[in-house]
């Protein structure tokens, strides 16, 4: 559910098409005597942007400026601008830090990579001019299905949020389109090598396996498809959030691999170092603030192919050496975000069974489709940690086996209320590694209604207080069939053995059919 459909991963996934990005803060613990950290990356390769990111000096390591000293915030009345000369000394640069990362990464060097200084107006035109009326409609989409999840505030604008963010973390890019790599007037000179260090990786995977074409493996977007999706559709709707995964983690790891050097520091051999410097990604800094102040869904959205991606590759780097962790990937790329998550379930070859899928025309016969996709292991991760913090999200998001969605609104002339103003009817459907996990899962699930609805009041037998202690270890699981009335409608969380099926804002006759489809014959209220 992320990505832009994503997309994100199911939800959001072409969200990245427009900006992707990730701050990246130096950590207090790296002594002088380490290689200087990251400072904040933004990267855009091709169509699927992800804005680079900058970084402190690589050629001299020097201590991190103390938390005291606040980045100042960006204001384009003040900003200092590279020199003409400073950006003949970049562009001389570029050669010498595209053979570093070819060098490390064994992807071979194959034509020079043109290079061009850019204003931040004509990043952000770039960036924005790919953005259509059918990008606006998916944009909408995602952001109504997303607030239906819990997963932002019912107030929150989408689109305003992205264009404010762009401004604030763009810091360089690379266009598969040109072959360029895009430098940026306004970044200072010692915060430029590692921006090249990672858009240059991006150039190096064009050479190799052209990038547009290979990005567009992933681009099918269910909800726009005529037929109902298939369990393989389903399975594949990840396709993109763990390619962009890959090509931002290989970037990724080739900036903090440039950073360490000069101390003799390696990503695969200094693990404290690459986890202090990753542990800044999810905080910012003084001057993000728009992604400080960001939904947590956002941010691990847009850090999702960043951090993930990158423990990814080194994960690979140290099972197989750079030949797996670079070309060999990308000639055999994960499909999901679980493999991108846990690199073990890739390495090893895992198959999950696809999820049967309901007969969606049939069933939703009362109602138009809205939107349709897989709730990946990324987007039950952040569900749960939504509701119930990160330490049990890590403990539970590994047992994750499967999932889908499906967003509809009634017909004009059905018996639910009809119309715009009707509430956005959801099914979700998860399946679990066993049966003691799929009822914690659903257990976490109905508290986040409390969160998620002004009114909530359980049919029948009154149940154990869910809104209790939300991080201890849960003692409670949600066995069986409950239902809560709740100012949108009905809602109905129901698990048998290692699957959970939730209705939301559905009538009751739909939702009978969905549980005799997805478990047979519904259990009673209780």
């Amino acid at each position: 559910m992320n990505k832009g459909k994503q997309r994100c991963a199911g939800i959001v996934r072409w969200l990245f098409a427009a900006v992707l990005a990730a701050a990246m803060c130096a950590p207090e613990a790296v002594s002088a005597q380490d290689a200087p950290p990251p400072g904040k990356a933004v990267d855009q390769p091709a169509d699927r942007s992800a804005p680079a990111a900058q970084s402190s000096p690589t050629q001299e390591p020097k201590p991190t400026p103390p938390p005291a000293q606040p980045q100042k915030e960006e204001s384009s009345n003040e900003e200092v601008k590279i020199t003409p000369r400073q950006a003949e000394e970049l562009f001389h640069s570029v050669d010498e830090i595209l053979e570093f990362d070819s060098k490390q990464t064994g992807l071979p060097i194959k034509k020079e990579v043109k290079r061009k200084l850019t204003s931040r107006d004509q990043v952000v035109s770039y960036l924005t001019k790919h953005v259509n009326d059918e990008d606006t409609k998916r944009l909408r989409r995602s952001e109504l299905v997303l607030k239906k999840f819990g997963l932002l505030p019912r107030e929150f604008n989408l689109e305003t949020f992205l264009v404010a963010l762009l401004r604030e973390e763009v810091a360089g890019y690379y266009d598969p389109k040109t072959k360029t790599v895009n430098l940026l007037d306004w970044v200072p000179m010692e915060e430029q090598e590692p921006v090249m260090a990672h858009e240059l990786t991006h150039a190096l995977q064009d050479q190799s396996i052209g990038l547009q074409k290979w990005m567009k493996k992933g681009e099918k977007d269910l909800a726009e498809i005529r037929k109902d999706p298939t369990p393989n559709d389903i399975e594949n709707d990840e396709i993109d959030n763990a390619r962009e995964a890959v090509i931002e983690g290989q970037a990724q790891a080739m900036m903090f691999q440039y950073a360490m050097a000069p101390a003799g520091h390696s990503i695969t051999n200094s693990p404290a170092l690459v986890d202090a410097m990753e542990e800044e990604t999810l905080t910012g800094t003084p001057g993000t603030k728009v992604f400080n102040d960001a939904p947590i869904f956002m941010k691990e959205s847009l850090t999702f192919p960043y951090s993930y991606g990158m423990e990814f590759v080194v994960k690979l780097m140290q099972k197989g050496g750079k030949e797996k962790a670079f070309a060999g990937v990308l000639q055999n790329p994960p499909h999901t975000t679980r493999q991108i998550m846990e690199p073990e379930t890739y390495l090893s070859g895992e198959k999950i069974e696809p999820m049967r899928v309901p007969d969606f025309k049939h069933d939703f016969k009362d109602y138009e489709k809205f939107d349709i996709g897989a709730m990946g292991e990324f987007d039950v991760a952040v569900l749960i940690e939504q509701y119930v913090g990160k330490p049990l999200s890590k403990q539970l998001y590994p047992e994750w086996r499967g999932g889908y969605y499906y967003a509809a609104k009634p017909k004009q002339g059905a018996k639910s209320d009809a119309g715009a103003t009707a509430p956005l009817g959801l099914l979700y459907v998860s399946r679990w590694s066993s049966a003691d996990k799929a009822a914690e899962f659903a257990e976490i699930y109905a508290r986040s209604l409390k969160q998620r609805y002004k009114k909530t009041e359980e049919v029948g037998d009154s149940a154990p207080d869910r809104a209790a202690a939300p991080n201890a270890k849960f003692a409670d699981l949600l066995k069986g069939r409950h239902a809560w009335t709740t100012e949108e409608g009905v809602v109905v969380i129901e698990e048998q053995g290692d699957v959970v099926l939730v209705s939301e804002s559905l009538d009751a006759p739909t939702t009978a059919t969905l549980e005799r489809e997805v478990f047979g014959t519904p259990l009673p209220l209780k």
